[in-house]
């Protein structure tokens, strides 16, 4: 399906009087639509950087290689290849699709006590996807990165939960995002 298609598919407020914003076609301002498609999760500040990395790269190679007709030249594939780079990286972690996940899924885990809503698991959560994200590049596993796993929940402040309880649904995020990671890693084998 095109994005004409699906533009076709959504209600159009300005066309159709009978038209009512019903939960389900209300935007969710936490989805980070893309501009231009619609579609989930748009990461325009990974795609900038990538883009401006790579279009300065692209324009001093076509500089050397082909003179000023060269630069420019490297510089528009630059910017695209740069840009699609970046949207690639910075998809890697889509806090959106996390929170949404584990808001509908944490209920059916074995730690969480009844009394505790979402919320209180939250911050835990965040703290284990987020630092998969950071410490597993540097090589760490769960238990090496605990300790600043820790520091992290602890430090934003009075929780419902201590760590004891907390640390929980951080290493379960982290495994998430591990077995998601290994899992894209085999698809592009």
């Amino acid at each position: 399906m095109n994005v004409n298609e699906r533009n076709n598919q959504r209600p159009d407020p300005n066309h159709d009087p009978d038209y009512k914003l019903t939960p389900e076609h209300k935007p969710n301002p936490d989805s980070n639509p893309d501009p231009i498609t619609g579609e989930h999760g748009a990461r325009p500040v990974g795609t900038g950087v990538g883009a401006a990395g790579a279009g300065a790269i692209g324009t001093a190679v076509g500089v050397i290689v082909g003179g000023p007709v060269g630069g420019a030249v490297g510089a528009v594939v630059g910017s695209v290849a740069g840009g699609l780079l970046g949207k690639g990286v910075a998809e890697t972690l889509d806090p959106t699709v996390e929170d949404e996940y584990w808001r509908h899924n944490y209920a059916t885990r074995p730690y969480v006590e009844a009394d505790h809503s979402y919320e209180d698991y939250s911050p835990a959560y965040r703290v284990g996807y987020e630092g998969h994200s950071t410490y597993s590049k540097q090589g760490l596993s769960y238990q090496d990165a605990e300790p600043q796993l820790r520091q992290r929940y602890e430090e934003q402040g009075t929780r419902r939960i201590g760590w004891d309880k907390a640390r929980h649904a951080s290493q379960d995020a982290w495994h998430r995002r591990e077995h998601s990671v290994s899992d894209n890693r085999t698809t592009l084998k």
